[in-house]
């Protein structure tokens, strides 16, 4: 443990910001993680570069190592992504977010917990079954993949492409989970980023009936979407976190400089979560027709963009082989029960899943991603090893 420890700061000691936030992206981090593998003997390690010219290498690399199973036919995925996002307001931490401190059996840095854990475990479990000796019942790939909290482009989205993941294997995504282990992620919702352009006329603030608040009818738009939305794609389904579609107003553009102008322009945007019941073309429908309304009814024009859309694909099926026997392992290794749940967010085992891969998104954190003095715990690294290890002897 105090090896994997020792190694697993020196991971995060190396930064991994994809380019789209201001990084050099992932090479240097996928360099060491190469030669990680290689120290531990693993014989079949394979790196995937994806060209990406704004990338320090010009590219974004995805590790892929697989430790010989007793039936080849079929393989065990183990999946989590290299790359952070920013630090965000350094104000905020107690600690260098990029200078890993080991405290009260925690380590504390940007990373540390998404998903530099999972990264942790994932060598734990190798070193497991070699030093014991211990054959998995199938192959146990380990993949490591860039740009997940950038969409995915130059990562898992490329190896699906490439072929790599076949009809009969599954995997485990090390990428949600809850303090004690027990969720198991094995549904996503629809994903549906919209913005809204509000064009009115701008005008002297002294003089307003010259001009048309695009402000102010934005305003009313938004609350009018948000009422409206929640209205109509109103159902609960229990297997969710939260159990309802979600229609989220979020970011907000400037629209002038000075206090005393009446804005032409309103711009704000709409993150929506919805239930797979639902469907995002109704959604889309429903927006452009209130829209529509707005336009008669104040004499404005309004633009509508799908910034990003993702139709999620079928959920993993509670009686599908993986998840039956993670089930099982954590009840072994743990004396966990496990909870079924779905959530709102996009993981990589969306991209699986639609390649009709059962996939489960699973771990033991403590919801630390993107905060402040990000932190995982020693403990979770070695308990989810300790399952990964298990699932691999009984898949």
């Amino acid at each position: 443990m105090d090896e994997i420890v020792k190694t697993f700061v020196e991971v995060l000691r190396i930064p991994a910001i994809s380019p789209s936030a201001g990084g050099r992206g992932e090479l240097r981090r996928a360099e060491r993680l190469q030669f990680i593998l290689s120290e531990l003997g693993i014989e079949r390690v394979r790196r995937v570069d994806v060209p990406d010219e704004r990338a320090e290498g010009g590219v974004r690399p995805n590790i892929i190592a697989v430790l010989e199973g007793e039936d080849s036919s079929k393989t065990l995925w183990l999946i989590a992504h290299i790359d952070t996002v920013p630090e965000g307001d350094v104000r905020l931490w107690e600690t260098d977010p990029f200078e890993p401190i080991v405290r009260n059996g925690r380590i504390y840095a940007r990373g540390a917990e998404d998903n530099g854990q999972a990264i942790a475990s994932m060598l734990l479990a190798a070193r497991i079954l070699m030093e014991l000796g211990l054959r998995p019942r199938v192959d146990l790939g380990f993949v490591f993949v860039s740009d997940e909290e950038a969409g995915n482009k130059y990562g898992l989205e490329q190896l699906v492409r490439m072929g790599i993941f076949k009809e009969g294997d599954e995997a485990v995504v090390l990428d949600y989970g809850s303090p004690d282990g027990s969720e198991m992620e094995i549904a996503e919702k629809h994903m549906l980023w919209l913005k809204f352009m509000v064009r009115g006329v701008q005008a002297h603030a002294a003089f307003p009936h010259h001009g048309v608040n695009a402000h102010r009818i934005g305003a009313r738009l938004l609350l009018t979407l948000d009422e409206i939305l929640h209205e109509k794609f109103h159902e609960h389904d229990e297997l969710y976190i939260p159990p309802a579609s979600t229609f989220e107003p979020t970011k907000k553009e400037s629209n002038v400089e000075n206090v005393n102008t009446i804005p032409g322009i309103d711009v704000f945007y709409f993150d929506c979560r919805v239930l797979p019941k639902y469907s995002l073309d109704d959604v889309l429908s429903t927006v452009r027709e209130v829209c529509g309304r707005f336009e008669s009814m104040y004499g404005v024009r309004i633009e509508v963009e799908e910034v990003f859309r993702w139709d999620s694909p079928p959920p993993t099926p509670p009686s599908a082989n993986v998840v039956r026997k993670l089930s099982e392992a954590l009840k072994i290794s743990r004396g966990v029960n496990a909870r079924l749940i779905g959530i709102g967010g996009g993981t990589c085992a969306a991209l699986l899943r639609a390649q009709n891969i059962p996939a489960v998104v699973w771990s033991t954190l403590d919801g630390m991603a993107h905060k402040p003095n990000e932190y995982c715990k020693i403990e979770n690294i070695r308990k989810d090893a300790e399952t990964l290890a298990v699932l691999s002897l009984i898949i």
